[in-house]
């Protein structure tokens, strides 16, 4: 374990959170929970161009449940107006009469009742790891007994110092020295991972975890959508972290990251949602991640249905951008 702890407290009073998750159903031990982890049971529906998804899927392929729980993979923008998959609305409709709701995703759904258990991401990331692997020595410990306060401080890193100070440093309207500020936030947490990788190959240690999964992902948020709203000069300093984005294309280069990176759907969902003005930093691109996922390998196109699902998939294997 490093011995230096990392900060957690925000500088700023982090921003409102949003509304709780409609369902907060959990797989338990046994058939007392209602929901036991049988295999084949249930599916998770995700589209990997979300953040939260894409820590799912990955967690998904780094645990081995393929066979045991699958995937069924959406769109990468939604289509409803309110942000909802128009394919997910009949599993929010048969789990709660007019759900007043976007039908978003992630989902868990539970296929011997047609409802669905749970649409809260970090649940569903624990349930994956400590009901569906068990004890099979040949999985990784995604979340090692003793180590849950520093995965939780490195989520709260993740979204209060990175994420949301990233989205700051680069909002329109705001004036230059709460840019600057906030700008400032995301460089030292940024400095506090640099001097854990320069000492580590994983952010708790020698093997692969949780919050290795987190950070990995608000990385790659970070460089392909945040950075399209910074100058150029914030880019090159978010940039100037070798240990950190060395870690980040490692990563990148197992299958369990790579694989699952739908870059052009990232890009695709940004645009469709988003309504602040491109900054120099748009140019300015931090890891050429196609690149350096596994051997370049891409997938079969799957097919999409009518009703907006993806061909069900045992293994999540997206077309990297720029294949052919």
């Amino acid at each position: 374990m490093p011995a230096a702890p990392l900060t957690t407290a925000p500088s700023h009073p982090p921003l409102p959170l949003p509304s709780l998750p409609s369902f907060r159903g959990r797989i338990g031990r046994d058939a007392s929970s209602g929901y036991p982890a049988v295999p084949r049971r249930y599916r998770l529906h995700l589209t990997p161009s979300c953040p939260r998804c894409l820590r799912i899927a990955i967690t998904h392929s780094l645990l081995g449940l393929e066979e045991t729980l699958p995937v069924v993979l959406l769109p990468a923008v939604p289509d409803r107006p309110d942000g909802g998959h128009s394919a997910l609305r009949p599993l929010y409709e048969a789990s709660a009469h007019r759900h007043p709701g976007p039908a978003a995703a992630p989902v868990l759904s539970d296929t011997w009742t047609g409802r669905i258990v749970s649409t809260h991401a970090p649940d569903i990331l624990s349930d994956l790891a400590r009901r569906f692997a068990g004890d099979d020595p040949d999985r990784p410990a995604l979340y090692p007994h003793g180590a849950e306060t520093e995965i939780e401080a490195v989520e709260h890193l993740c979204e209060h110092r990175i994420n949301e100070a990233a989205q700051q440093a680069g909002q329109a309207g705001v004036d230059a020295a709460a840019r600057r500020s906030a700008l400032g936030c995301l460089l030292r947490a940024l400095g506090s991972l640099e001097w854990r990788l320069a000492h580590h190959d994983f952010l708790l240690g020698d093997e692969i975890t949780a919050a290795d999964v987190q950070l990995w992902v608000t990385l790659v948020q970070l460089d392909t959508v945040h950075r399209q709203h910074l100058d150029a000069a914030a880019v090159h300093r978010i940039a100037d972290h070798p240990h950190l984005w060395a870690y980040a294309r490692r990563l990148a280069a197992r299958p369990a990251f790579g694989r699952p990176l739908d870059l052009d759907g990232i890009a695709r969902r940004h645009h469709a949602h988003c309504r602040g003005s491109e900054a120099a930093g748009a140019a300015v691109q931090i890891l050429d991640w196609g690149a350096h996922v596994a051997g370049g390998a891409a997938a079969q196109p799957r097919q999409e249905h009518a009703d907006g699902f993806m061909e069900p998939q045992h293994a999540l294997h997206l077309r990297p951008s720029g294949s052919a």
